[in-house]
């Protein structure tokens, strides 16, 4: 028993020794913890754990906790770094209290902020247990901040640059417009008449105009922004202030000179939708920023918006203000294209009745002179805010202004057959007089073709060389050509030219392709994609460079779109025998009384090119199918600009003849 109670004894003695051997952490090692929570920005642990009681009864969870939380996330506070000297045992031994110096950075949206500071930490007994505790205070979170003080945010925002042409006019410029607004207390008598007469001149719902109203910030006496209205407007400004309660303003805004002539190429700004703030947060883009959202305005975004300014500050309570962080304001690049507005004015007032696309370039430098669309909308309906009944109305509109068709890819129809051609003759193929006889409108290889045949429109019986069948068109004759070179010639030809690539332009277009992949899966496919049928697709700005061989002694071109840019090959698909053999014959296809673009031989310039139609059949028996009109064409006595042109639905109404007039109007 006795040697029991010594066992027991013992053990209570031993427990005792371990309970005194749990030492109290040392500020050294609290400081430390306290600044790994900082960093992961656990602010609620920081605060239950870490501060004094004097602290917490001078402040509470939410002046702490809550303000800390809301300060680093409207801040964007990042890469917080606290370092400080550690204490040696005897600065602190025997003591309730030390003061530790700090050394703060962290990353604002404003910039960096560096700063020195002094952290008091004091010995408290809580739960019968000694530790370090935080006396914290504001000037830990903010340099300078003390309680009662206020932090604040100003924002400068950036000029946007300006889109220019290469004559250096404006395709996006910073204008003024019209700010329609009521003032509420002004407003007499029938107030919801006056409003209706205001909706049916601004072509908004009377419901838009009460909603702005009833936002929350309105005051009697305030300027309720309703409708932006261009500053070509007057007489109707002029209306709509005779109201009563209704006055304008003027404000900035972007304007588009060239309205729809350039809308697709443009596009326009807006302000940033979640889904895009979610792909360009990291790129210093906030919920308030205003971004391009198609064109140019897209493309060159983050070139054109700058930077904006950003000043943080505190306000103190006897009303100075001590500036924590500040960026300055960064005004966006002006950006000067290629494109030649005016030559993108005529060309759109040339095609704007009929849905189609057209391209221009200059051949002997690479310069891409027009992108044009049509039908278009107006991308300055959208700066002064476009209705949602004006919206849904371009979407539902047949003619589909929405769709920007220079960046899609069409079958180029007998567009194709100089390239066709060009390959023949760098093969070795045939020769420029080598001829064939065809008999008839129709033609197949042999019986497996079964029912299937390619036609022609114009017969011509006798022998035919390659310049021939370029000015009538024969579709027969490119067929057997396209036959005759090979599938595997043909491919590698076809991709000579870029053909089922990417083109190297920063603006970003469908590809064109040979096939749906690359090959030919039968002799039929590859008798049609000789004559730009089959699968064959091309984007229009593609099959104009396609056109540069000939005028530049076999080199393609690499197309450019900023000001600027050096002439550059892209590719060199034949010798420049050929091309000088081809360029000849593009300039019969309009000299010869028969050629299929002889009404483009206009005087006072000498024409060449090549005509197209596009077939789109379900089947070769399909007779309901539409047809697409081409042209390509350039003076070869000037050679300074080359345009392709398509326009939809041609079938019965002149078929690519009605592009041929619209094309040689720009060389008139």
């Amino acid at each position: 028993m006795k040697k029991k109670l010594w066992i027991a004894v013992l053990l209570l003695a031993v427990f005792a020794a371990l309970a005194g051997c749990e030492k109290t952490p040392t500020p050294n090692e609290r400081l430390s913890d306290y600044i790994k929570l900082w960093k992961q920005e656990k602010f609620t642990d920081m605060y239950q754990n870490y501060l004094s009681e004097s602290a917490k009864k001078q402040y509470a969870s939410k002046d702490v906790a809550g303000r800390y939380k809301k300060v680093y996330g409207d801040l964007n506070i990042s890469q917080l770094k606290v370092s400080y000297k550690t204490l040696e045992k005897d600065a602190y031994q025997n003591k309730d209290k030390v003061t530790v110096p700090l050394n703060i950075s962290f990353q604002t949206s404003g910039g960096k902020v560096t700063y020195k500071d002094k952290v008091v930490l004091v010995k408290e007994k809580k739960d019968k247990k000694e530790n370090w505790y935080v006396n914290w205070k504001p000037s830990l979170l903010l340099p300078h901040l003390t309680k009662g003080d206020t932090i604040k945010v100003s924002e400068q925002n950036p000029v946007r640059g300006e889109i220019l042409d290469r004559n250096g006019k404006g395709l996006a410029i910073n204008g003024k417009v019209y700010q329609i607004g009521i003032i509420p207390e002004q407003m007499k008598g029938d107030k919801t008449a006056a409003m209706q007469k205001a909706a049916g001149l601004l072509d908004i719902s009377t419901d838009e105009i009460k909603q702005k109203l009833d936002e929350n910030w309105v005051q009697p006496n305030l300027f309720v922004p309703i409708k932006k209205v261009s500053m070509h407007d007057k007489a109707l400004v002029k209306k709509v202030t005779s109201i009563p309660g209704f006055s304008s303003q003027t404000v900035d805004a972007r304007i588009y000179p060239y309205g729809k002539a350039a809308a697709h190429l443009t596009g326009y700004i807006g302000a940033i939708a979640g889904e895009e703030l979610k792909k360009l947060k990291d790129k210093g883009y906030t919920a308030n920023s205003i971004i391009g959202k198609r064109g140019l305005e897209q493309l060159y975004d983050e070139q054109l918006r700058g930077q904006a300014g950003e000043k943080i500050y505190i306000q103190k309570q006897d009303g100075s203000t001590y500036t924590v962080a500040e960026k300055k304001v960064k005004n966006g690049k002006d950006i000067k294209v290629t494109i030649d507005a005016e030559l993108q004015k005529k060309i759109y007032n040339q095609m704007k009745d009929d849905a189609g696309t057209a391209s221009a370039i200059n051949p002997k430098t690479g310069d891409v002179l027009a992108l044009v669309s049509t039908p278009a909308f107006d991308p300055n309906d959208f700066i002064l805010g476009m209705s949602v009944s004006a919206y849904a109305k371009l979407e539902k509109d047949p003619a589909q202004p929405l769709i920007n068709r220079f960046a899609l890819a069409y079958a180029p129809g007998s567009t194709i057959k100089p390239v066709t051609g060009a390959i023949a003759l760098n093969t070795g193929t045939t020769t420029a007089g080598a001829t064939k006889t065809i008999t008839g409108t129709s033609w197949q290889k042999n019986a497996d073709w079964g029912s299937y045949k390619i036609t022609r429109v114009h017969v011509n019986n006798s022998p035919e060389n390659m310049e021939k069948a370029l000015v009538l068109s024969d579709n027969i004759f490119f067929a057997q050509t396209a036959l005759d070179i090979g599938a595997d010639k043909f491919v590698k030809g076809l991709k000579g030219f870029g053909i089922g690539e990417d083109i190297p332009f920063n603006y970003p277009l469908k590809a064109s392709q040979i096939s749906s992949n690359g090959k030919f899966a039968s002799d039929i496919q590859l008798a049609d994609t000789g004559y730009g049928q089959g699968q064959m697709e091309m984007n229009i700005l593609h099959l104009a460079l396609c056109y540069t061989p000939f005028i530049n002694g076999g080199d393609e071109l690499h197309p450019n779109l900023q000001a600027g840019e050096k002439t550059r090959v892209w590719k060199h698909p034949i010798s420049s025998k050929t091309a000088d053999t081809i360029a000849g014959m593009l300039r019969q296809v309009v000299a010869d009384p028969s050629g299929t673009a002889h009404a483009a031989d206009i005087p006072g310039a000498s024409l060449a090119g090549k005509t197209g139609t596009a077939e789109l059949k379900a089947s070769q028996s399909d007779k309901n199918g539409k047809e697409n009109g081409l042209f390509v064409v350039y003076d070869t006595k000037k050679k300074d600009v080359l345009v392709a042109m398509l326009v939809e639905d041609v079938k019965d109404r002149g078929g690519s003849g009605l592009v041929v007039k619209k094309a040689a109007n720009l060389f008139r």
